[in-house]
């Protein structure tokens, strides 16, 4: 045996324990165990791999070695996800899980010997008190729980973000100090897991674990050693109770409650919460759960969205929604003067951990009070001062001085939020404008109130405005507005704006969802919005509902069906029911019409049946181009009639697909309106939204092109030559290639177009109309077996098919048409 080391080293222990492995050997029998333990070992001997573990000893559990708490996680979390799916595997009628207890500690390491290896020694020894630490942890553990001392937890939790898009998922909860047996100290436990999987409840005790709890909360067996020096002890806890401490890490959330307004002056009441609000949240280190996702909780514990959030009732909205603590703001008058005052409450005791607070004269202090108040909560949270003062704008510059204006701003916000009063809502920022002209962000707020109605010039004209005050506004911000200016302009642009924001602003969960959007529409990258939209699917976000909607159709985009079927489930559970058009064409494209029709008209935008460009491509995919002809008319009639030029356009551009690509005629008739439509409405159409009359002209030469018409193809080309948008859009790009494809298999050059259609059909982001268009080139250039797998991707891509994005979405009616055709091409005889 070799030398024992004589220097400890800092190492990551993780120790497990399969739960009721004695009673699973008997239960599934000697060659079935084996069986199972077998594919065990196998998983484990993969998760060491990846996570760099080394395994020290193994028997019912597993101890192992890591150089990083973070590895040690993902090694944890990957093992527990592993049991539950080995366990399925196998229908096990009971889960299969494991207990696991992490530590980071000094232990002495050392190797024995190849003889006393060969003799049935481990290979390596471990041993200190960090491992007698870790095993009370994985003691003290449910089935199917991860247990992190205070050593281990703020380590993996600041390295969470090396997980990828789980971690961002993780749910992490303090239980507080317990007493281990033969541990001399408390110390303080933390669990860490993925909702769904982990118990997330605070572990029971055992005869070697318990909780550190105070005297007062000790069984009654204390009680008469209580009594004996209750007297002592109430005065002097008075004098000398040590302050309390909460678990707070960066980015963690919390939940502010109801202001508490003391003064009895009316015009503090909603004023000086919206205030405390928009100074906490200039923090990058605390996030502050918003209003609506406040309200949202309060649905679901089947409470009313006003009632009063309280001590009581802020603490059980932040268990529920992973919040660290709760903040309860009061302004009152004390002796003479204004006092803003703040305490830091502890969700699962209740208790008081901080109070800070800021006295001034008069009401027009109380601005200044709440940024100082505010000040000093992100201090004792743990940011740092120097932080503090970095990232914050004083509260009179990024709101207003005005208090008046303030009220009719925050009453403004609270309108917006819960009715659909859109004038309400502009009246009264329009009220806050006239009592502080500069006031930024009440500009900010217009703007979205128009964004949210697809009032896209009146919102971008509301945020120039909020940009000539930029004294006024917080980093985060004037950022934010930039962000929304550059989303109708240069992709490219937008998209290098957008990372550096949410870099820093990885918490803002509505722009990483816009992001996520903008990437599906701009560039139909299937798979980085499902990453995106997947660091949503956290508690906090408000709009949670709506991110699983729009997982499930990245999911589909991706052929997913079974996995995007399960996410619109998920977003219909949570009370989503605006939007089910895709959610539809997952059983559309398996010729559930029925299912579909079910699905569509349960939903909000589905009441009156199918209409507009859904009802069109409806019909197109059932075959009934008649009835997609009067869908398309009624479309464009009510279109003109309501001055709507994009969707005239668009509704022109579904006419005449159906001319042409329903063999019904007329097709040139129907190509020649819709190019006269473009240059009569085009500039309008563009100036709501760019890449309109340009995508329209392009779309118009495909259905030439599909026609056989060289003309209509070079026309539209040229039409489009000079188009900024081509050098914007990367979809309209793709467009102009494939004609340019098609310009040169009709020139009897069809190996030209094969050459500059294969590289972009290798991309995932490759258009429908691009493997087409190949299709036919391979086809013409005598490549049957390229020609061949154009079609097969045609056939079965349909959830692509369905789900492609462009910037005008006219592409939508060929899609469906021409996947269709190869599908009924390629079926077997008889099958059609």
């Amino acid at each position: 045996m070799q030398a024992f080391p004589q220097t400890p080293q800092v190492r990551t222990l993780l120790l497990t324990d399969l739960v009721d492995s004695t009673q699973l050997v008997e239960r599934l029998g000697d060659t079935a165990a084996a069986e199972l333990f077998r594919a065990h070992d196998r998983m484990v001997l993969d998760l060491q791999q990846r996570w760099r573990g080394r395994l020290i000893d193994r028997s019912d559990g597993l101890l192992l070695l890591f150089e990083r708490p973070i590895d040690a996680l993902g090694f944890a979390l990957d093992y527990v996800r592993g049991l539950r799916d080995l366990g399925r595997e196998r229908q096990l009628k009971q889960p299969l899980q494991a207990r696991a207890g992490l530590h980071v500690g000094e232990v002495l390491v050392w190797e024995n010997s190849p003889d006393a290896v060969r003799l049935g020694a481990k290979s390596l020894e471990v041993e200190g008190l960090a491992k007698p630490l870790a095993g009370r942890l994985m003691a003290l553990a449910r089935p199917g729980q991860i247990l992190l001392s205070a050593t281990a937890e703020p380590l993996a939790h600041r390295a969470a973000r090396e997980l990828g898009e789980r971690g961002e998922l993780l749910v992490w909860k303090s239980y507080g100090r317990w007493r281990f047996k033969g541990v001399p100290e408390a110390q303080e436990v933390f669990e860490v897991g993925e909702p769904g999987l982990a118990p997330l409840r605070m572990p029971a005790h055992t005869p070697k674990a318990w909780r550190d709890l105070p005297l007062w909360r000790r069984p009654v067996a204390l009680a008469a050693e209580a009594l004996l020096v209750a007297g002592i002890a109430l005065s002097g806890w008075f004098l000398t109770r040590p302050q309390p401490a909460i678990a707070f890490n960066e980015r963690d959330w919390v939940v502010v409650g109801d202001l508490r307004n003391l003064t009895g002056d009316p015009r503090l009441d909603d004023a000086l919460e919206q205030a405390f609000r928009i100074s906490l949240e200039q923090s990058r280190y605390v996030n502050v759960l918003s209003d609506l996702k406040v309200r949202d909780t309060l649905g679901r514990m089947q409470r009313k969205p006003d009632d009063r959030v309280d001590r009581n009732l802020g603490s059980e909205i932040a268990l529920r929604d992973g919040a660290r603590a709760v903040l309860l703001p009061t302004v009152a008058e004390v002796g003479g003067r204004l006092r803003v005052s703040a305490e830091v409450i502890d969700p699962h005791t209740q208790t008081t951990v901080y109070a800070v607070s800021a006295d001034g004269r008069g009401v027009e202090s109380a601005l200044g009070s709440i940024d100082t108040v505010t000040d000093q909560l992100r201090e004792k949270l743990g940011e740092a001062m120097q932080n503090v003062q970095k990232t914050s704008v004083p509260l009179p510059n990024v709101a207003t001085p005005s208090l008046e204006a303030l009220k009719a701003f925050a009453v403004a916000r609270n309108v917006a939020r819960t009715t659909a009063d859109r004038e309400q809502a502009l009246g009264l920022y329009r009220r806050a404008l006239q009592l502080d002209p500069e006031f930024a962000l009440a500009h900010a707020d217009m703007a979205r109130v128009h964004a949210s109605l697809g009032e896209v010039a009146l919102a971008a004209a509301e945020w120039r405005k909020a940009l000539q005050f930029p004294q006024r506004l917080s980093p985060q911000e004037r950022q934010s507005i930039e962000l929304m200016l550059l989303q109708h302009g240069a992709v490219d642009a937008y998209f290098r704006k957008a990372n550096e924001y949410v870099a820093l602003y990885p918490d803002d969960y509505r722009t990483l969802s816009r992001l996520a959007t903008n990437i599906w529409h701009q560039r139909n990258d299937f798979r980085a919005a499902e990453a995106l939209a997947r660091r949503t699917l956290v508690p906090q976000y408000d709009r949670l509902a709506i991110s699983h909607d729009t997982l499930g159709t990245y999911l589909l985009g991706q052929d997913k069906r079974d996995a995007a079927l399960v996410e619109y489930r998920k977003a219909r559970t949570l009370g989503f029911s605006a939007y089910a058009e895709f959610y539809a064409r997952a059983f559309d494209l398996h010729g559930q019409h029925a299912e579909a029709d079910r699905v569509y008209l349960a939903s909000t935008s589905g009441r009156k049946g199918w209409q507009g460009d859904a009802g069109v491509v409806t019909w197109i995919d059932r075959g009934d181009w008649r009835k997609a002809g009067e869908a398309a008319r009624r479309w464009a009639a009510e279109a003109e009639a309501s001055g709507d030029t994009v969707e005239l356009l668009r509704a022109r551009a579904a006419e005449a697909s159906v001319a042409s690509l329903g063999g019904g005629g007329n097709d040139a008739a129907a190509r020649r309106v819709l190019l006269e439509s473009a240059g009569k409405w085009g500039a309008e159409a563009d100036a709501a939204f760019p890449p309109t009359s340009t995508e329209v002209r392009l779309y118009a030469g495909l259905l030439a092109a599909h026609a056989g018409d060289r003309a209509g193809v070079d026309a539209a080309l040229e039409a489009t030559r000079a188009s900024p948008i081509l050098r914007d859009y990367p979809t309209v790009t793709q467009l102009q290639q494939v004609l340019l494809a098609e310009q040169s298999r009709l020139d009897g050059k069809p190996q030209a177009a094969v050459e500059r259609l294969a590289p972009l059909a290798r991309q995932d982001t490759a258009l429908v109309a691009v493997h087409w268009a190949l299709m036919r080139a391979a086809h013409a250039s005598g490549d049957a077996a390229m020609a061949d797998a154009q079609a097969k991707w045609l056939a079965t891509h349909r959830g692509r098919v369905f789900t492609e994005s462009t910037t005008s979405e006219v592409l939508r009616f060929f899609n469906i048409a021409v996947s269709n055709d190869a599908r009924d091409k390629s079926a077997p005889a008889g099958n059609n």
